[in-house]
């Protein structure tokens, strides 16, 4: 109790790091494996130099891609859980140095209300919230190991620095601003400690180049004319955007294009306070260039490469812009110490901002629970299928309901199934889970096994229906008729065209249409057997005139 007495900040932050991984473990207890994650999952299961140096985009994810395999061997890939645990200790991890390096330049308390905002970053969630940004996790967590190294200004501070930053280099390219900040930081100190230092990033970089030429090369680009022209617009609102979001006025939506309408007008407001104290002879420290480089590689780059997704105000962008805005400042006013008076107006503002970021959080998890549900239950569908599911069947966006799973085949997804578990729903789940959920597993398990129709036209034959014949009268396109495994023989009198439409875990809807049925036809509807005969398939047939549906 004395040390907490005397560290009361700190004391505090350790309190706000457990409620962060508390929060950030419940929030995603029922999430499984998400979008670009499967791409790991599906293509790089198995360990070999191409699995772990091919790029993902244009990003090197040595780290990560070797992880998930460690993870699936260990605790297989029946549960997402183990991936959620490291990401949320990750972060805590970086925002405990995060703590370290402001409280050396601002104090205890500033660097508290900075840290604590960090943690709850609501526009981040997919940050916060999502392992598959363990890259960008990573990355910055081992940036700001190197930079606290180079605080020591000594050779053991240059070694830790130089082997930190090649495990961000590990991580994902967001090492590339950590390396430019190295840089500067040995330009800055060439004339008292000299330029044979400069392999403190130079050999990170060396690594990294050297990954690029044999694997990075064939990366997807963005990178255009127009990008690099419109680039200084794109830095302006990634920093306004940064500014808005640690301040909780947020302009950023969880899908979709927007300003950072609050952002603009905020960090206008910020650069002219700190132009103003600066021109009555405040000096600029020498700490501040390698941050500002940085961030202005990292803003620079990221505009460069920008494409659809890849707004100022994506998500996946605002936890690294957060973090430099708030290493900018600790440089700008290192030395600065409020009175309590200060201190309980920044506190104030800090605990609004982290109410409103919070709401962003809860709305993320939403968003990614919706991604949850459809992939869980996607996944359910091709499982059942599997006697039958054609082996380069994908789960393209036309089908899934989600553009998330393209990265999944049926092969090498029941392979992987084979080896590690499934996390997919058992049918019995899929039977209990949300109404979206189920009725795109209808549509996929229409394709994969997949049910078909053949129409005779003129077949149809009046006569009284057999002890396996269900007779329709006129009218009645409300009534269901269940389906056995096999074929199943729709009778059609004459008259106008009958709509034939299915269901089997969706309710309420029939989600499968077929091409229909024209009066006086008899339509064979085939339904292969598969793994979940408990489930039968429901026809629907809509028709003005009588109807047979018979085994």
């Amino acid at each position: 109790m004395e040390w907490v007495r005397r560290n009361p900040a700190t004391a505090l932050l350790g309190a706000a790091i457990a409620a962060s991984v508390f929060g950030l473990l419940w929030l995603t207890k029922d999430l499984t494996f998400l979008q670009d994650t499967w791409d790991l999952l599906i293509n790089r299961r198995d360990p070999s130099v191409d699995s772990l140096l091919a790029p993902h985009n244009e990003h090197i994810i040595v780290i990560p891609a070797a992880l998930e395999q460690l993870l699936i061997r260990v605790f297989g890939m029946s549960d997402a859980m183990p991936e959620y645990v490291i990401q949320t200790l990750v972060l805590a991890a970086a925002a405990a140095l995060l703590y370290v390096y402001m409280r050396r330049r601002v104090g205890d308390w500033l660097a508290l209300f900075g840290t604590v905002l960090v943690l709850f970053l609501g526009p981040a969630w997919e940050v916060l919230l999502w392992p598959f940004e363990l890259g960008f996790a990573g990355s910055v967590l081992f940036g700001l190991a190197m930079l606290l190294a180079l605080d020591r200004d000594d050779r053991r501070g240059d070694l830790a620095a130089a082997i930190f930053l090649l495990v961000s280099f590990g991580f994902s390219s967001v090492a590339i601003p950590f390396a430019v900040a190295a840089a500067v930081d040995v330009f800055q100190k060439r004339r008292v400690r000299g330029w044979g230092r400069a392999w403190v990033f130079a050999v990170p970089l060396g690594a990294y180049a050297l990954w690029y030429l044999g694997w990075g090369s064939d990366a997807e680009t963005h990178l255009s004319l127009r990008n690099v022209l419109t680039s200084p617009r794109f830095v302006a609102d990634s920093a306004a955007a940064a500014v808005g979001n640690l301040v909780g006025l947020s302009d950023t939506p969880l899908n979709g294009p927007a300003d950072p309408t609050w952002g603009r007008p905020l960090l206008l407001a910020l650069v002219v306070g700190l132009a103003y104290a600066f021109l009555r002879n405040r000096p600029i420290p020498a700490s501040f260039w390698p941050i500002a480089a940085a961030a202005a590689t990292n803003w620079f780059l990221t505009a460069f490469n920008a494409s659809e997704g890849r707004a100022p105000v994506s998500s996946r962008y605002q936890y690294m812009g957060a973090i430099l805005v708030l290493l900018l400042l600790a440089n700008l006013l290192r030395g600065v110490r409020p009175g309590r008076r200060a201190l309980a107006v920044v506190g104030a503002f800090a605990a609004i901002a982290l109410a409103a970021n919070l709401m962003y959080l809860r709305d993320g998890r939403d968003v990614l629970m919706i991604q949850s549900v459809f992939t869980q239950s996607d996944l359910a569908a091709i499982e059942i299928a599997e006697r039958t599911v054609e082996p380069g069947f994908w789960l393209n966006s036309e089908i899934a309901g989600t553009t998330t799973l393209v990265n999944v085949q049926a092969d090498k997804y029941l392979e992987a199934v084979d080896d590690y578990g499934s996390p997919a729903y058992t049918p019995a789940e899929l039977a209990a889970a949300p109404a979206y959920g189920r009725r795109q597993a209808d549509i996929i398990l229409s394709q994969a096994l997949p049910l078909s129709t053949v129409t005779e036209l003129g077949a149809y034959r009046a006569r009284a229906g057999g002890e396996n014949c269900i007779g329709l009268t006129g009218g009645s396109a409300d009534r269901e008729v269940p389906l056995s495994p096999g074929p199943t023989r729709v009778e059609l009198a004459p008259g106008p065209p009958a709509e034939l439409s299915l269901r089997r875990f969706a309710t309420g809807e029939y989600p499968v249409p077929t091409e229909g049925a024209p009066g006086g036809s008899v339509t064979v509807v085939r339904v292969p057997r598969d793994a979940a005969p408990e489930y039968p398939w429901y026809l629907r047939v809509g028709a003005e005139q009588t109807a047979r549906v018979c085994r």
